[in-house]
C-alpha cells in the first residue's frame, strides 16, 4: 500500500526509459478521470527502465519548475531517498506495471485514513505444558511479531505444567499481554499472580475462581456450561459482575459440519440479549479445522466479528494451512472495519489478501508485442504473458506458445547462465499462468501478503541482460 502518496501532488514528474515513454505517456494521458495535478513523463538515455538504479537515476534526473512528486519505475533498484536528497523533491516507487499507474493513484487516496482497527488478536501457543521455555518466548515473540496483542499460553487438561508462573513471567517481563487458557482453577490463580491479565474462561463448572480474581484486573472469558444453552451465561455473568470483573463473552463457535451455523447464531442472540458486553471468537475452531487456505477464511470471520461487534478473537497457526493467520487477521481487522465503519466495498483498497489468484492479471496482446518488438534493437529477450500463452520476443525472434520447453527450443540459446535465467524466467511465466497470476519478468509473483523481495540479480545476470549473446540464425 502506498502510504507515502496521501498528500496530493501539483506536478509529477514519471521517469522512464526509451522504450517504455510511448506506453507510459498513453497511460497517463488515458487516466479518467483526469488527475489533479499536473505531470511530465522524462525518459532518460536508457532502453529498458528496469535497468536503472536510483544512484543513476539521481545522477542524470533534471526536473522541471515546480515538481513537487517523483515517481520512479516499480523494478528499478536502490533507495528513493538517493534521488529525493538531490533533488529536494519527494520520490516514490511506482508499481512495477505502469498500466497500474492509475489505480495506484486511486488507491493512495483512499487509503489516506486506512488501518485503523478495533479487534484484539489473542494468540495461542498450543500445548504449552510440552514446550521449552525457549521454544515458549520464540513462539510468542512470533505472534507479537505478526501482529497478535495478546499471547495465550494454552495449558493441556491432566498435563502439569510446573513452569506456568516463570512463563508466564517471562513473556511480562519484555512487555507481552498474557492470557491464561485453562478451566483448571490453580492454574488460573497461578498465572494471574505471574501477571496474566485475561483468563479464557470461566462457566459453572469453575466460577467459583474469580472470587481469587477480584481486583486483580483480569478480565475474564465467560462460556455457557458445557452442553448447555445460553441460559446459563447469565448467572456466571451475574457473578463477574457483583465482583466487578470485566468479562467478554464467547458463545463457542463449532466447527464446520457440527453446528457451525447455529454458533454464529448464538453469537447474534447473545449481542441481542447483552447489548453492551464485550465478545470474543475463537475463530481457529474455523481456520484449523477447514482444509481451506485460511486467507480467505479468517477475512470472513473478521466480517462477522466487524457487523456484530466482537471485539477480540482467539486463533493459532498449528496445521500448516492455517500458518500466517495471525498476520491474515490483523490486514483483516483493517479492512474490515474500513468497510463496515466507512461503508465502502472491501475491494480495491488493500490486496494483501489476495494470495493465490491476482486481484488484475495485466497482459500484452500479440498485436501490441509485435509493436513492441519494432521498437527493440537488441538481442535480449522480453518475456509476456496473458491468460494462457507465453511470448518471448527481442530484436530477431517472436516465440509464442504455451509449452515452456518447446519455447525454449526455439530460441537458440546455448550459454550455460543464459540458459538457466531463460529457465528459471519462462518457468515463473508457466507459474503465473496456471495460477491467474501477472508475471513480470525479474519480478517476483505477488502473492499478496506473503510476497518476497524482487530476485536480487546478481552482477553477472545485470551484464547478462545488457549483453546477451546473438541467437543463432533461425
Amino acid at each position: 500500500m502506498p502510504s507515502d502518496t496521501a498528500s496530493s501532488p501539483r506536478h509529477v514528474v514519471f521517469v522512464t526509459g526509451k522504450l517504455a515513454e510511448p506506453a507510459l505517456s498513453a497511460t497517463l494521458a488515458g487516466m479518467t478521470p483526469a488527475p489533479p495535478w499536473e505531470y511530465t513523463v522524462v525518459a532518460l538515455k536508457i532502453t529498458v527502465a528496469a535497468l536503472m538504479t536510483t544512484v543513476w537515476i539521481a545522477r542524470f534526473l533534471q526536473l522541471p519548475d515546480g515538481t513537487d512528486m517523483v515517481m520512479i519505475p516499480g523494478l528499478c533498484e536502490g533507495d528513493p531517498d538517493v534521488i529525493a536528497e538531490r533533488t529536494g523533491v519527494r520520490v516514490v516507487r511506482g508499481p512495477k506495471d505502469l498500466r497500474e499507474i492509475p489505480e495506484f493513484f486511486g488507491r493512495a487516496a483512499q487509503a489516506a485514513d486506512y488501518g485503523a482497527w478495533d479487534i484484539e488478536i489473542l494468540a495461542e501457543i498450543n500445548n504449552a505444558p510440552r514446550l521449552t521455555r525457549e521454544v515458549i518466548r520464540r513462539e510468542a515473540d512470533y505472534f507479537r511479531a505478526s501482529g497478535a496483542d495478546v499471547i495465550d499460553v494454552g495449558c493441556t487438561p491432566g498435563l502439569a505444567f510446573p513452569e506456568l508462573a516463570a512463563v508466564v513471567r517471562d513473556l511480562v517481563d519484555v512487555g507481552i499481554s498474557v492470557s491464561i487458557d485453562s478451566f483448571d482453577p490453580a492454574e488460573i490463580r497461578t498465572a494471574v499472580e505471574a501477571g496474566a491479565r485475561m483468563v479464557l474462561s470461566v462457566n459453572g463448572s469453575n466460577i467459583a475462581v474469580a472470587r481469587d480474581l477480584a481486583g486483580t484486573g483480569a478480565r475474564v472469558v465467560v462460556i455457557p456450561d458445557f452442553g448447555a444453552g445460553l441460559d446459563t451465561l447469565e448467572p456466571s455473568v451475574a457473578a463477574l459482575e457483583r465482583l466487578s470483573i470485566p468479562y467478554l463473552i464467547d458463545p463457542v463457535i463449532e466447527p464446520i459440519g457440527f453446528g457451525f451455523f447455529a454458533s454464529l447464531e448464538r453469537y447474534a442472540e447473545v449481542r441481542r440479549r447483552y447489548p453492551a458486553a464485550e465478545l470474543l471468537m475463537g475463530i481457529g475452531n474455523i481456520t484449523e479445522l477447514t482444509a481451506a487456505d485460511s486467507t480467505g477464511v479468517n477475512a470472513v470471520l473478521i466480517a462477522v466479528c466487524q457487523e456484530l461487534g466482537i471485539r477480540a478473537v482467539l486463533t493459532t497457526e498449528v496445521i500448516p494451512w492455517a500458518r500466517g493467520s495471525v498476520r491474515e487477521i490483523d490486514i483483516a481487522r483493517r479492512l474490515m472495519r474500513y468497510a463496515v465503519v466507512d461503508r465502502q466495498m472491501p475491494k480495491r483498497i488493500d490486496d494483501r489478501l489476495v494470495t493465490v489468484k491476482d486481484p488484475k492479471i495485466l497482459a500484452y496482446t500479440e498485436s501490441e508485442l509485435r509493436q513492441l518488438q519494432t521498437s527493440i534493437t537488441d538481442a535480449n529477450f522480453r518475456i509476456f504473458t496473458d491468460r494462457d500463452t507465453i511470448t518471448v520476443l527481442n530484436a530477431e525472434r517472436f516465440v509464442r506458445g504455451t509449452d515452456i520447453q518447446e519455447i525454449f527450443a526455439q530460441l537458440g540459446v546455448d550459454e550455460p547462465t543464459h540458459a538457466f535465467y531463460l529457465g528459471k524466467e519462462l518457468a515463473k511465466a508457466k507459474l503465473a499462468i496456471t495460477l491467474g497470476k501477472t508475471y513480470r519478468q525479474e519480478g517476483s509473483l505477488s502473492w499478496g501478503y506473503l510476497t518476497p523481495p524482487d530476485d536480487v540479480r546478481s552482477e553477472h545476470l545485470k551484464h547478462l541482460r545488457v549483453t546477451a549473446h546473438r541467437t543463432r540464425p533461425a
